[in-house]
C-alpha cells in the first residue's frame, strides 16, 4: 500500500463512528480543483515516496488506538488503485475495527468482493459532476469502462445491506443549475447524500478559480437534494 498520511481522529468522515483516516496515493482523475497534486501526479508521488508510511507503522498505530476509535476510513485519492487493498483492509477488519472505503467508483468488482466478504462496513462514493461531464473535467482516458463500473456500483449498493453514501464537493459557478439538477436526479432514492463545500487551496490546475457557496446557499441546496433521497446533510 502507498500510504501518504494518517489522521488520528475524525468525528465527521465516518458517520456515527469515531474513526482514524488512512490516506492512499494515486488517482486516475485529473480534476482541476484537486487540492493535493502530490498524492495524484505520478511524478510527485515518486518524488515524495520516501515520506510514505510503511504498513507496519499503520498497524502499530491502530493497535495503540484500540478502545479509542470504532473504525478506520481508507480514502484519498483512489484506494482501489492499490493492488493489495483487499488484504490491507482485511487485516484491519481482523483487528475488530469497522472499515469504511472512499472511492470514486472506478472498480465495482473489488468493492463488491470486499462487501460480500464482510470486510467493508461502509462505502462512500464521489459524484463529482453529472456523468456526462466526466470526460471533460476529469481527463479520464477509459471513460466507457469507468461509467460502466460506476453505474454497476450504484445498482449494487442500492440492492445490498451495507451502509453507503454518495457525496459531492460543490463549487459556486463551476457547478451550474443544470449540473446540480442532473446530479440530484441521478442519485434519487439512495440511502444517504452528503454535500461538501469547496475550500480554495493549492489546486492541481494552478489557474483554477473556484468559489465556495455560503452556508445559506448550501442549506438551500440541501433542501432541494433532500427531495430525492432518504437522508441528506451538509458536511463541513
Amino acid at each position: 500500500m502507498q500510504i501518504t498520511g494518517i489522521q488520528q481522529t475524525t468525528l465527521v468522515d465516518y458517520p456515527w463512528k469515531v474513526a482514524s483516516i488512512i490516506f492512499t496515493a494515486g488517482c486516475q482523475f485529473r480534476c482541476p480543483f484537486c487540492y493535493n497534486p502530490q498524492a495524484v501526479l505520478p511524478e510527485l508521488i515518486a518524488r515524495y515516496r520516501d515520506q510514505h508510511i510503511p504498513e507496519e507503522t499503520i498497524f502499530n498505530f491502530l493497535n495503540q488506538r484500540r478502545g479509542l476509535i470504532d473504525g478506520v476510513s481508507i480514502c484519498w485519492w483512489e484506494p482501489t488503485l492499490q493492488p493489495d487493498l483487499y488484504d490491507f483492509a482485511h487485516k484491519i477488519k481482523q483487528m475488530w475495527f469497522c472499515v469504511k472505503l472512499d472511492t470514486n467508483g472506478r472498480d465495482v468488482n473489488i468493492v463488491k468482493k470486499m462487501v460480500e466478504d464482510w470486510i467493508l462496513d461502509y462505502v462512500a462514493v464521489d459524484l463529482k459532476w453529472p456523468l456526462s461531464n466526466y470526460e471533460k473535467w476529469s481527463w479520464i482516458v477509459e471513460l466507457w469502462d469507468f461509467l460502466e463500473n460506476y453505474k454497476e456500483l450504484l445498482s449494487f449498493l442500492k440492492s445490498w445491506v451495507v451502509d453507503y453514501e454518495y457525496r459531492s464537493t460543490l463549487i459556486k459557478w463551476f457547478h451550474t443549475k443544470d449540473d446540480l439538477d442532473e446530479m440530484w436526479m441521478y442519485l434519487q432514492w439512495i440511502k444517504a447524500r452528503y454535500l461538501q463545500n469547496y475550500l480554495p487551496e493549492e489546486t492541481l490546475d494552478p489557474n483554477f478559480v473556484g468559489e465556495p457557496f455560503t452556508g445559506v446557499e448550501l442549506q438551500e441546496l440541501k433542501k432541494i437534494a433532500s427531495q430525492y433521497v432518504d437522508f441528506c446533510s451538509v458536511r463541513w
